[in-house]
């Protein structure tokens, strides 16, 4: 049996060893609670403010823009449900986005429905991409807040983010996007870069689960979610977790500074695959092929099987990927972001998301390109849903 090969990437990562390593004493001797005024206290703040400015540094950014979170889902609604609160003395109720964002995003946005606010989601192309003109034309006068992802999670497609949130910033409305598939896969700069809101995830870059953060540009209005102590500039109350903090900053060090090779390494091995099961599997559709995509995500529906199914018979062959979203998997109901694009039920339950990344060797692409069309075969000669 071969060794396994993980194509889940977009699901999670693994805690790379040099994060585990800087984590360790936080967890140990180093337990104060970066509140408290004595030596163990101090000691804990030292690390915490260092593991903010290490993380804004990575984002082109200044450590008093770092918010931490329990993770991605935390911070998208910090941004969504704080920015629409902090408006709540304006005319601006509504809050923008797109119909393929995270559900973490979407569910917070039709959050604001139910406290009297609107919302309004945008549609996108056969290729998962919103247009500038939709966008610009969206953004009027009653607008609270606009959020629009950096990359897909489920088909890798990158939305033109900085040229969005221009058009956002010259109407004065705050511009959030979730980065958590694009952090360390694509540039982003908050110098140059013009968004107000940004959120990532640890877990996507090799941290730990449980941590997230989220950028607030200088000068953006936004409520707190959570209420008590003073934690977080009074964003985010409770006491910091600093051993994750620290992890966080040090997955995003290694990943900016990695970023380029990195990019260039699983680009070649995504077209690698995508070309060999093009020819293996000829009426295979690969989503998003026809605009920008990042590096590390490859979606495709193979006609006649299906992805469940499939998931399983890789699984059973040694190799690990996911039929779309990890939030989504063991949902009877086909993926909103497949939907959005105009995919037909069938197409959307015979699709599979492969993500690569630092797991990934060339070996593992050979074996996997080699082994699919036989289990797509092998689902098709069964009956599997057309």
């Amino acid at each position: 049996m071969p060794r396994p090969i993980y194509l889940d990437h977009a699901a999670t990562t693994p805690t790379r060893a040099a994060v585990l390593e800087a984590m360790l004493p936080y967890f140990g001797p180093r337990f104060g609670n970066p509140s408290s005024v004595h030596r163990w206290g101090r000691e804990a703040r030292v690390a915490l403010d260092d593991a903010r400015a290490r993380l804004a540094a990575s984002l082109g950014a200044t450590a008093d823009e770092i918010t931490f979170t329990s993770c991605g889902t935390e911070a998208d609604n910090l941004a969504v449900l704080g920015a629409w609160h902090a408006a709540a003395e304006t005319p601006r109720r509504t809050v923008v986005t797109t119909a393929i964002e995270h559900k973490a995003v979407l569910a917070a946005v039709h959050a604001v429905t139910t406290l009297g606010g609107r919302e309004r989601v945008l549609g996108v192309d056969a290729d998962g991409c919103v247009t500038i003109a939709a966008v610009d034309a969206a953004l009027g006068d009653d607008v609270a807040i606009v959020s629009i992802m950096w990359v897909n999670n489920e088909i890798g497609t990158v939305q033109p983010v900085p040229a969005l949130a221009r058009i956002a910033a010259d109407r004065g409305i705050p511009f959030h996007t979730d980065a958590i598939q694009a952090f360390g896969k694509l540039p982003i700069d908050a110098r140059t870069q013009p968004f107000d809101l940004l959120s990532i995830s640890g877990h996507k870059i090799g941290a730990p689960k449980g941590i997230g953060a989220l950028y607030v540009r200088r000068g953006t209005r936004l409520a707190p979610l959570l209420h008590g102590g003073t934690q977080e500039r009074g964003l985010r109350a409770g006491t910091e977790n600093v051993a994750l903090a620290v992890g966080l900053a040090c997955a995003a060090e290694l990943a900016t500074a990695e970023m380029a090779a990195e990019a260039s390494r699983l680009r070649a091995l995504r077209d690698a695959l995508e070309r060999a099961l093009a020819t293996s599997i000829p009426d295979a559709v690969v989503h998003g092929a026809g605009a920008e995509r990042a590096p590390h995500v490859l979606a495709l529906s193979i006609p006649g099987a299906d992805g469940e199914s499939l998931l399983m018979a890789l699984d059973l062959a040694g190799v690990a990927c996911s039929a779309g979203s990890a939030c989504q998997s063991g949902s009877a109901a086909p993926s909103h972001v497949l939907t959005a694009l105009g995919v037909a039920w069938a197409g959307a339950a015979a699709t599979l998301r492969l993500s690569l990344g630092a797991l990934t060797t060339d070996d593992d692409i050979r074996h996997v390109a080699a082994v699919l069309p036989a289990l797509v075969a092998k689902a098709r000669g069964v009956g599997a849903v057309a």
